[in-house]
């Protein structure tokens, strides 16, 4: 992975263009060295710094996501090499059904709400890509792991929303499944 990327004028703000190049060289290593203490997890978990004329932080992103697509493959390939495809098989549809168990949840509770004066995340916005979710992990519906990935949802403030982080969280394990899945 190239680690020149499009920067923004210097008139705009962007990724901090040595943290970004610094974590994708390590990234690259743990990945040609299948080292197992660097996850996708690291990747989706990444933050950097900003300046002027920095990285454009659209195309970084976008980046961060193809490479973390490529550490769920490199997992899922060394996890069937290990231990068979019907083993990985297992332990996916395991992972899928513990990330299912949430979306069965009544719409409005399926996450904590956030605290008094915390930001928050749409309930309805949230509980709307929920309801996606569901219809893919049980009937099928296409659905890319950028769906989830790119999902927006409105801003609210307390417990009129749900905990951003929480649903982040919980969004980044669904994507994690998704990508795993050729």
């Amino acid at each position: 992975m190239s680690t020149s990327f499009e920067r923004v004028s210097r008139m705009s703000v962007g990724y901090d263009m040595s943290e970004v190049d610094e974590f994708l060289a390590r990234a690259r290593t743990a990945y040609e060295d299948r080292e197992p203490g660097f996850t996708g997890a690291d990747i989706t978990s990444a933050s950097f710094g900003t300046e002027r004329g920095g990285y454009d932080m659209r195309v970084v992103d976008e980046a961060l996501d193809r490479l973390s697509d490529a550490f769920a493959l490199q997992a899922r390939d060394d996890a069937i090499a290990e231990q068979g495809e019907q083993a990985w098989i297992e332990q996916l549809t395991r992972r899928a059904e513990v990330l299912k168990e949430r979306l069965e949840r009544p719409a409005g509770e399926r996450f904590a709400p956030a605290a008094q004066g915390e930001p928050a995340y749409d309930r309805t916005d949230v509980d709307a890509l929920c309801d996606q979710l569901v219809a893919y992990f049980t009937e099928g519906l296409p659905m890319s792991v950028d769906d989830v990935r790119r999902a927006a949802f409105r801003r609210r403030r307390g417990a009129d929303g749900y905990q951003e982080a929480v649903v982040d969280v919980y969004l980044d394990h669904v994507a994690d499944v998704m990508a795993s899945v050729p």
